[in-house]
């Protein structure tokens, strides 16, 4: 495996809508993708700047990680996501590593699929691990 670039930055918020405007109306940014990850309890808008994005977690059940996050931490920074090539030997690897994975690969936002890293093994950052889709997957 080999990280390739920041992928996303997370940051979760209480309503998507509330924030919105601060990337789309102040900060100008128009390319917007909302979309709802209804087996996670989430709604994410994925926000393009540049060639990474912010993307805003909004919880949409009570048994959302989210909605667990924002009542004992509030809005602000959850995750910092990195691509990746492949998730081949992940858990050989991180075992290796003395990392500790958060579950197994799942579907994320946009068909990906995610992993993510225990902040207690990662210096206190909760890191998510993205591999995309290749076009002629779809």
């Amino acid at each position: 495996m080999k990280g390739k670039k920041v992928d996303h930055i997370g940051i979760a918020v209480k309503s998507i809508e509330e924030k919105i405007n601060i990337y789309k109306d102040f900060l100008g940014f128009d390319e917007i993708e909302i979309e709802e990850l209804k087996d996670r309890g989430l709604r994410v808008a994925m926000i393009k700047v540049g060639e990474t994005r912010i993307e805003l977690l909004e919880s949409t059940s009570d048994y959302s990680t989210i909605k667990k996050y924002l009542e004992k931490k509030g809005e602000g920074i959850h995750h910092i996501a990195y691509e990746v090539d492949n998730f081949d030997k992940i858990e050989l690897l991180a075992e290796k590593e003395n990392i500790k994975l958060l579950g197994k690969p799942a579907i994320g936002a946009g068909g990906s699929q995610v992993v993510f890293l225990h902040p207690k093994t990662t210096g206190g950052v909760l890191i998510e691990l993205v591999l995309r889709r290749k076009e002629n997957d779809e």
